[in-house]
């Protein structure tokens, strides 16, 4: 083993009791993840016990130069499966000085939807399937791809096994581990329909842990992704032509949707789903109209439909929550470059809150 990777393998944990905390946050684009560390004195389990901390807003988009300070609040904690011991990630989210909530500090209105008294008492869980593109970083392309070529068609890569069908395992078993390790929820893993491309998948999820543990899951993928030397892209349509794009479907569910009689009640969340249709698609990803073609495993994105078992719906319903009368249904609208902290809140605010 080389000095390098001894030392980063090294455990702080056998000489000192400090520890060191990686602050993540969004940056000014909305999709690029930041971060820094810091030493602390000892562990820490609780985010209210961990000092703010600040950065420089006119590096990341976010601030101008001649006031540049942007305040960190830490919201969750994670273990740090790249530091390993006490270390820790740390999610936070951004502030003005005066403690406004910064332009792109999505989680501060989602915390305030899922804070509501109505939203708590339904207990909204979610379970989001984020998928993703590797590419080669030289030249911008899908790993296992030939450069400036194609590979055969789609049909035998989705869940596929083989040297010409799944490209990048390594690097996606690595993140099912790390995230596990981290203690994010991750549910599973699998290859997508087009080359290159996968799926992991976080839930079930109450809340507003759902879109920290979905952009945590991000960051950590983003670091493996840098280690193995390939470009994570979270593109909705990353190749053009006869190739699926990548979405983020949303799984939800309501405590009385839970409840027997809860189909009834998921039709009439879906009928207000329908009802603010363009509100949601205007608020589900950039490019997603690209992806949203009614091609290709998803429906046209001007025209609102849900059906049982129905992959090319815009809402789908699974063929076991119709058998039992009451579950969860999927919105496959949104795209693969969401914010799991606007997503998640509107779908609740849409279904529980909001009065048509």
């Amino acid at each position: 083993m080389s000095l390098l990777s001894d030392l980063i393998n090294l455990d702080l944990s056998e000489s000192t009791q400090k520890i060191i905390a990686e602050y993540v946050w969004i940056g000014g684009s909305g999709m690029d993840i930041r971060s820094k560390g810091r030493t602390l004195p000892g562990p820490v389990n609780d985010p209210a016990k961990l000092p703010k901390w600040n950065y420089d807003g006119s590096s990341t988009g976010q601030a101008p130069g001649e006031d540049s300070e942007v305040i960190l609040y830490p919201q969750a904690i994670f273990k740090d499966p790249f530091r390993r011991g006490n270390n820790i990630l740390v999610m936070c989210d951004a502030y003005t000085p005066a403690g406004e909530p910064i332009p792109t500090n999505k989680r501060y209105n989602a915390a305030k939807i899922f804070s509501s008294p109505e939203v708590v008492a339904e207990e909204p869980w979610y379970g989001i399937e984020q998928e993703y593109t590797l590419l080669q970083k030289e030249v911008n392309w899908p790993i296992g791809w030939p450069v400036g070529g194609y590979p055969g068609p789609q049909g035998p890569y989705y869940c596929g096994a083989g040297a010409d069908k799944a490209f990048g395992r390594d690097i996606v078993n690595s993140h099912y581990k790390a995230c596990l390790y981290a203690g994010i929820n991750i549910s599973g893993i699998n290859g997508e329909v087009m080359p290159g491309q996968w799926e992991f998948q976080v839930g079930p999820a109450v809340g507003i842990s759902a879109g920290d543990e979905v952009w945590m899951a991000r960051y950590i993928l983003e670091r493996i992704t840098e280690i193995a030397g390939v470009v994570l892209s979270f593109d909705p349509k990353p190749i053009q032509g006869d190739w699926n794009g990548a979405g983020a479907h949303t799984n939800y569910s309501t405590k009385s949707m839970r409840s027997d009689g809860g189909f009834n009640v998921i039709k009439k969340a879906i009928e207000k789903l329908k009802l603010r249709h363009k509100d949601h698609i205007a608020a589900y990803g950039e490019g997603n109209e690209r992806r949203l073609t009614g091609k290709h495993e998803t429906a046209d994105i001007n025209t609102f439909s849900w059906g049982v078992a129905n992959r090319g719906a815009s809402v789908r319903v699974g063929r076991d929550t119709e058998k039992a009368g009451k579950g969860y249904f999927e919105d496959r609208r949104p795209a693969s470059n969401m914010d799991p902290y606007v997503v998640t809140s509107m779908i609740a605010e849409t279904t529980i809150v909001w009065k048509p």
